[in-house]
């Protein structure tokens, strides 16, 4: 899958723009602030329907507009064209359409532009708490399995009732009904989750070394409640506890990621540059797996390619990326000569483009 013209308007910072893009690596370059993220995130918004930084809709819109228009011309690996347009009018909403046909649910566009982006805000997924880590895995499931999307918003919805309720009253066979209906729900989400995280660890580890030359050894499992007994029981043991306090205190919905390095964990051990490299190794095994399950390289984005990263470890990244696993990729970086210079020694081609104040060009 490729992105052949991207057209943006009143987009953050970008009142205008259309670019033509390779189909292999597209470096964007230019000061901070510029831009160049702007374009990462448009990308993303025709892929998954929002902002890849937790921007609003009302936020993306460019200052004194009141509305924004990201249009976006695709051919697939299998030769197919695909047109997606994302949308927004201050008071009127968001629409996504594919083809000139809009969709009925967001939902039902995700995994159709599979994406895969790496930014500095990554590190949230080391540093913040665990609802990062499940925003990241219900994201990345979301875009191979479909049905999975639809069992999430199905949970969410009952769970969100049985918290209304058990802020309003005790009745335990009323609890046992939503009880039955999150157990359901959430037993389907625990067995899809538990079989991509455990795809992804050894294809982490694999890119983690590739990266760091062998230095050291990551690893990453899968914590759930539900990893040592079925759901309806842990709901049955906590009822009195979530009577007392109001709100469901077990469950899917508090399910983490763990990440370590030679043992010990990653967020308090690793360095810097070893938790950008084990960040990047996990989004490069989430691109693999995608590119096997749907059959269809997806966009790689890289934003601020050299941030937290020593030359070396940048070059190597640029030298996996650039084989003929990967597909078309999206790389920004305010270093110009830099950049350059590492494509030349890595010996991979691109196209460039260079972004000020909001405006693209060659």
């Amino acid at each position: 899958m490729y992105l052949k013209k991207l057209s943006l308007i009143n987009f953050k910072n970008i009142p205008q723009a259309e670019v033509q893009l390779g189909d292999g690596i597209n470096c964007f370059v230019g000061d901070n602030g510029a831009g160049k993220t702007n374009v990462v995130d448009a990308v993303h918004y025709l892929s998954m329907g929002k902002s890849a930084f937790g921007m609003t809709d009302g936020q993306s819109i460019r200052h004194g507009e009141n509305f924004y228009v990201i249009d976006g011309g695709y051919l697939t690996d299998g030769g197919r064209h695909e047109q997606i347009a994302c949308s927004f009018m201050r008071g009127g909403g968001k629409s996504l359409k594919r083809n000139g046909k809009a969709y009925d649910r967001l939902a039902d566009h995700v995994g159709l532009v599979p994406v895969v982006v790496v930014s500095p805000s990554d590190t949230m997924l080391i540093s913040d708490a665990a609802d990062e880590r499940r925003r990241y895995i219900n994201g990345f499931v979301s875009q191979i399995d479909r049905q999975y999307l639809d069992t999430l918003m199905r949970y969410n919805a009952v769970l969100a009732d049985r918290n209304r309720f058990l802020k309003m009253s005790s009745d335990e066979a009323m609890l046992g009904v939503y009880d039955s209906q999150l157990a359901a729900h959430g037993e389907r989400l625990h067995i899809r989750r538990a079989e991509i995280i455990g795809q992804l660890q050894p294809v982490v580890a694999e890119y983690y070394r590739m990266l760091s030359l062998d230095r050291e050894t990551v690893e990453l499992h899968y914590k759930s409640e539900l990893n040592d007994a079925p759901f309806g029981e842990i709901l049955e043991r906590a009822r009195q506890k979530d009577i007392v306090n109001q709100f469901t205190t077990s469950g899917i919905h508090r399910d983490d990621l763990v990440f370590t390095i030679g043992g010990m964990p990653l967020r308090k051990y690793g360095s810097q540059g070893q938790q950008k490299s084990f960040l990047i190794a996990l989004k490069l095994a989430q691109y693999t797996i995608l590119a096997d399950r749907k059959g269809e390289r997806p966009i790689l984005l890289l934003d601020d390619v050299c941030d937290k990263l020593d030359e070396q470890r940048v070059e190597q990244l640029i030298r996996l990326v650039g084989g003929d696993k990967f597909g078309q990729i999206i790389i920004t970086d305010c270093n110009e000569p830099r950049l350059r210079s590492l494509f030349d020694r890595a010996g991979c081609g691109y196209e460039l483009f260079r972004v000020e104040n909001g405006e693209i060009r060659i």
